[in-house]
This record gives structure tokens, C-alpha cells and sequence, in this order.
């Protein structure tokens, strides 16, 4: 039988390449997406498919009921997001904070008390959140998704001692600078491997982080970022 898998803001970017490349290895899948490229999507990989958004609770339990009432069951999760708001640090809103929060935190909080009960019944399963490399080393340039990143590193540790006893995992996938944004060669020097990294790679790191080959691995931060993190804790 077919291992489930759900991916949100799958219609774009590393979402979309995490989509395939689960595909590729055989999963069934259910995804979710504020854009219209979602429906080729589904259609191209034979997934169900649902217009929504992971800063809404009631779209994320749509979406994981419609999974359930299609495949039977639920294996893993892919909680990918957006990008929150940008500027100087004192200029940003406090209702930019909160729609941060909703969007890098409270996204996957949600999402794990809707499919620990599948997983439960299933006798396992794994979490993967797409994060960024500037949850342990913060950013001016990014500073919500900074601050919630690394909030949510905090969250994935708690999770990972609850719930390891029953089987149940969760990681998180820190990017670098990815080929699905342009940078300027000003960034591609502070790179080691002096490229961008693809959006295949990450795909690859976070398909490897939820299959059975990783199942010692839990509460977890792993770096895809070519080396630019600069930080050896």
C-alpha cells in the first residue's frame, strides 16, 4: 500500500519539487495551495488537490479530512509557507508579527494536532517544516521569519519529546539561498559552493528526513545551505 502524504504550498518552488519528488517515490498525495497551478498539479501526479491557505485552521482540517476520507490514512506531512513581511525591525506591525506567527508557527501546530491521531493509528509518522538557515543565525534582511523560525526550532524539539514514544517524528529542512528566488553575486560569494542551491535538493533532503531510512532522526535542524551558516552548534 501507498504511503500518504500531505504537502502544503505545493504549487510553487520547493513545495512543488517536494510534490514530484515524493511522487516519484511512490507516494499518494494531497495538496494544498492558495494558486490555480495547483489543479494541473493534481492532475499531473493523480493527487487530490484543495485551494487554501496553512494560515487557515479550517482549510488545514479540510484538507486533512479529505486526505483521510480518500486514502484511508496518513503517513507524513510537508508544512511548507510563504514568506512573512519584511522592513526595519520597530516599523513592523504588530498584526505583521501575528500573520507571521500564523503563517511559520501556528501553521504547524495546528497541523500536528490534526494528523497525530492518523499517525497514532498508523503506528507512526513523519513531520517534515521547510525553515530557513536564518533560525540560528538571524537576519535584518528577514527578521519575522527569523524570529518564528526560530520559534519554531523550539516548537520541533518539544514535539519530538512528546511524541517520539509512539513513532512520531519531526524535522525541520533549513534552505540557504534557493534557486527559486534570484540573489545578487554579493551572496553567491558568501556561498562556499559559490551557486544557489536547487529546489530538487531540498526536495531530496526532506523525501530522505520522512522515509524509513531516517527513522533515527527526530528534532532536527538540517542545514541545506551550501555552507553559509556560519554557526557549528
Amino acid at each position: 500500500m501507498k504511503k500518504v502524504a500531505i504537502v502544503t504550498a505545493a504549487s510553487k518552488g520547493m513545495g512543488r519539487a517536494c510534490a514530484y519528488e515524493l511522487h516519484n517515490r511512490g507516494y499518494a498525495l494531497s495538496l494544498m495551495s492558495r494558486g490555480d497551478e495547483i489543479d494541473g498539479l493534481g492532475e499531473e501526479l493523480e493527487a487530490l488537490t484543495m485551494k487554501g491557505s496553512v494560515t487557515s485552521a479550517d482549510d488545514l482540517s479540510n484538507l486533512v479530512k479529505a486526505t483521510n476520507e480518500r486514502y484511508g490514512k496518513i503517513d507524513a506531512v510537508v508544512n511548507n509557507t510563504g514568506h512573512p513581511a519584511k522592513g526595519p525591525l520597530l516599523s513592523i506591525s504588530d498584526q505583521e508579527w501575528h500573520d507571521g506567527m500564523d503563517l511559520i508557527l501556528l501553521n504547524v501546530i495546528r497541523m500536528a494536532r490534526l494528523v497525530v491521531p492518523y499517525f497514532k493509528s498508523n503506528g507512526g509518522g513523519s513531520i517534515v517544516n521547510i525553515s530557513t538557515f536564518a533560525a540560528f543565525e538571524p537576519s535584518l534582511s528577514f527578521p519575522v521569519s527569523s524570529a518564528m523560525r526560530a520559534a519554531l526550532a523550539g516548537f520541533t524539539k518539544l514535539f519530538s519529546d512528546e511524541y517520539g514514544t509512539s513513532g512520531i517524528r519531526m524535522n525541520n529542512v533549513l534552505p540557504g539561498f534557493i534557486n527559486s528566488y534570484p540573489v545578487d553575486e554579493d551572496v553567491l560569494e558568501r556561498i562556499p559552493l559559490k551557486r544557489q542551491g536547487k529546489i530538487e535538493e531540498i526536495a531530496k533532503t526532506t523525501a530522505f528526513l520522512l522515509s524509513s531510512d531516517a527513522e533515527y532522526i527526530t528534532g532536527q535542524n538540517i542545514r541545506v545551505d551550501g555552507g553559509i551558516s556560519r554557526s557549528i552548534g
